[in-house]
């Protein structure tokens, strides 16, 4: 997964080898293989396939920005994937061959935005939809990889169009939908037109917001954002029926349709129901957490997957109509990483709403931790590993039971504008936070009892960063303010400031503990010496974007950083200059840490996303 180094000095790249994320919010964008054996789902910049069995993942990587929509053909030969970018700009579709793994072509004619994709029955045709300030309706050749035709995807008196589905066995028909619109189009190939009809529902005004076809092309069915399911007549295009009088809760968002004729509805409130008969009433229900995004089949549907927007996912086995939950992450920016002292096996994340333990052989969630409505800035394992230490915005320090998650303790009122930075000493006898308002404070902690021994008024702003050293009796502290301070916590005495014309957002003590390594929103990292604060160097640390975090390897020979240029890096400590550089994220990293032994690094970002690195061979 690494390129070694050549003797010549160039940058080695290096790939991620696992990703602990799902992004629930892009819908539709969960897919179930029709070979059955793998899942697809857009992670930022990537299109990740999972292997189901083994959880083994391959990534796609090629679009410049976010992935908007992802769709796999009937045999599964084809993945199509299209992105969003800025205004005024073309968004690509990449058609990807899935076997391969590799680009086949990158289609470039809509702006801002790709809003829908679908392969047509016999993978002749790929039809797209451009977003809202595209409003256009593309057909692709695929054989020749280019446009056929285009057109407006909706009347000037209608709304957006926000989907588009392929008929089950023709090639030259789609139907698209959207706010007040529901059209059926023929493509004409001799004319290169595409003419559309529009689908009348009487008195009834509805957003579409899903939609599936019947595999006999006779009739199709419309989820609305209103909670009900309009059925359609494809041959005379007018509606037939709706339903349930009993409409479900914030809408539908997603839709299969089964063999037999029955419909499985996921709902914007989390209920996964299945619906039969004319009159669509829910037989079977199942509540999820979060709002139901991405419903696939599996085969014929004797199993089903389902993604949320709390980026949760769940195989759900339709005879027994019980959800079970394979995948979850932070849904929210993660702001802290740490690893236990001296394994690297476990690790925890933290980020609003809640801490999570990880267990990286199997990549998966150990523990949460839930503190509704409150955002958790930083962790810290305790050394004697009974418990963690975590900093929160209602300005509480609490600690929990690693194995358990249990509450053992909490100081109230730890720092006036929430706690922001935390370190723990070896003696696990004493901690150290730091506050929003800038106050650094010492707190000695007992078998019962939790006593603030110091209060250390220096910075004046938030205190971003706090580093001990080994001997317990000195700590740096880094703060948006533009200084580092060198604290004396047994004296509580300043003993060295650092002043910058940055905020200092990350610090590092170099393990033999003489030197001192710092970034922040000046883009460059600076070596300080500790015993006057004198600078020693100074490098560019990023061509854009402020560096978050940095860690260093037990040794002192290299050093990563990673930040709001979305790039891991690695450095050569000695030399000062990059070695590798991970390639990746599709957000800012806000922290990364690299384990205990050197097997691999961990980054965590602000949409979410937990990236596992394998760590470089060296020569």
């Amino acid at each position: 997964k690494v390129l070694n180094l050549p003797e010549s000095r160039t940058v080695g790249s290096q790939r991620f080898f696992h990703l602990l994320a799902f992004v629930g919010h892009i819908p539709f964008g969960l897919i179930c293989h029709p070979k059955k054996e793998h899942l697809l789902y857009p992670l930022g910049c990537t299109v990740v396939i999972q292997e189901l069995a083994s959880k083994k993942q391959v990534f796609l990587h090629g679009h410049t920005n976010n992935v908007s929509c992802i769709v796999v053909s009937r045999s599964g030969t084809f993945v199509a994937s299209g992105q969003v970018t800025f205004m005024g700009f073309k968004a690509d579709i990449i058609l990807w061959n899935f076997w391969k793994k590799e680009l086949v072509a990158r289609l470039s004619l809509h702006k801002g935005k790709i809003e829908g994709l679908a392969f047509s029955p016999n993978e002749l045709y790929l039809v797209s939809l451009g977003g809202q300030d595209d409003g256009s309706v593309v057909v692709w050749d695929i054989i020749k990889r280019e446009a056929v035709c285009g057109s407006p995807a909706s009347a000037r008196s209608a709304g957006n169009t926000t989907i588009v589905e392929c008929s089950g066995c023709r090639d030259e028909m789609f139907v698209t939908a959207g706010n007040g619109t529901i059209r059926v189009w023929e493509l004409d190939l001799p004319n290169r037109k595409i003419r559309p009809t529009e689908c009348q529902t009487g008195q009834l005004r509805r957003v579409i917001t899903s939609l599936k076809i019947a595999d006999d092309d006779n009739y199709f069915y419309a989820g609305t954002s209103s909670g009900d399911i309009l059925k359609v007549n494809i041959n005379n295009k007018l509606m037939t029926e709706y339903g349930p009088k009993e409409k479900f809760s914030l809408g539908i968002t997603a839709l299969i349709l089964l063999k037999m004729g029955d419909l499985i509805v996921g709902t914007g409130e989390g209920i996964v129901a299945l619906c039969k008969g004319s009159n669509y009433k829910a037989m079977k229900r199942i509540q999820v957490q979060g709002g139901v995004t991405s419903l696939t089949c599996r085969g014929q549907g004797h199993q089903f997957f389902v993604g949320t927007n709390m980026c949760q996912m769940y195989r759900i086995n339709y005879t027994a109509f019980k959800e079970e939950l394979i995948a979850a992450c932070h849904n929210e920016a993660v702001n802290d990483i740490v690893f236990p002292v001296g394994t690297s096996d476990l690790f925890a994340t933290c980020s609003k709403n809640d801490i999570r333990v990880w267990h990286t052989p199997e990549n998966r969630e150990l523990l949460r931790i839930v503190i509704p409505n409150m955002t958790c800035y930083a962790i810290e394992f305790m050394k004697d590993g009974k418990s963690i230490i975590s900093a929160w915005n209602d300005g509480k320090i609490r600690a929990f039971m690693p194995e358990t998650g249990r509450l053992m303790y909490v100081i109230n009122n730890a720092h006036s504008l929430g706690v922001t930075a935390i370190a723990a000493t070896n003696d696990c006898k004493r901690i150290v936070s730091g506050g929003g308002e800038g106050q650094v404070r010492v707190w000695a902690i007992g078998e019962k009892t939790r006593k603030l021994e110091t209060v250390l008024k220096e910075h004046i702003s938030t205190v971003s960063c706090i580093k001990l050293k080994k001997n317990d009796q000195e700590c740096v502290t880094a703060s948006l303010d533009g200084t580092c301070i060198i604290w004396d916590i047994v004296h509580s005495i300043r003993k060295q400031m650092i002043l910058a014309n940055t905020l200092f957002k990350c610090v590092c003590y170099h393990p033999e503990e003489y030197q001192l390594i710092t970034s922040g929103t000046d883009r460059r990292i600076a070596y300080w010496e500790v015993y006057d604060g004198s600078a020693i160097r100074d490098l560019e640390g990023s061509l854009s974007g402020s560096i978050n975090g940095m860690d260093i390897t037990s040794d002192g020979t290299y050093f990563v950083t990673g930040g709001d240029d979305h790039l891991v890096k690695m450095w050569d400590y000695k030399e000062g200059t990059v070695t590798h550089v991970g390639v990746g994220h599709s957000g800012n990293i806000t922290r990364l840490k690299i384990c205990p032994g050197n097997k691999y690094i961990v980054s965590v970002s602000a949409d979410g996303a937990i990236l596992l690195w394998k760590y470089p061979d060296f020569p």
